[in-house]
């Protein structure tokens, strides 16, 4: 289990509200929507934020728009890299809570 992992683990463990799934063939957390707001993948975690919470994340160094392959961008994911495991936590919940305001997949 890579670092990354473990961390992913450990941050699902606290949310048990949210879901585990699969995205991308990576882990990811879902909002019981079904809508995923948190995946692992590449010793990073990507998160679905907007506002002021995307333009934080995407100032901690080593942050980047989420590309889950190359040259495709995907516009309100930020990359956040296994050093600030620290912050993870604060970001996700938030992302959930946004998510789960949204309706439910079909």
């Amino acid at each position: 289990m890579t670092e990354a992992e473990k961390h992913f683990a450990e941050l699902a463990a606290k949310m048990p509200e949210a879901q585990q799934g699969k995205m991308f063939g990576a882990l990811c957390l879902k909002a019981s929507n079904g809508k995923t707001f948190l995946l692992s993948k590449n010793e990073n975690i990507a998160i679905k934020l907007s506002g002021e919470l995307l333009e934080e994340a995407l100032d901690l160094s080593g942050a980047s728009i989420f590309e889950p392959s190359e040259g495709k961008k995907m516009n309100g994911w930020v990359q956040i890299p296994v050093e600030h495991q620290n912050r993870w936590k604060d970001f996700a919940q938030s992302a959930f809570e946004e998510v789960e305001k949204t309706a439910k997949k079909p």
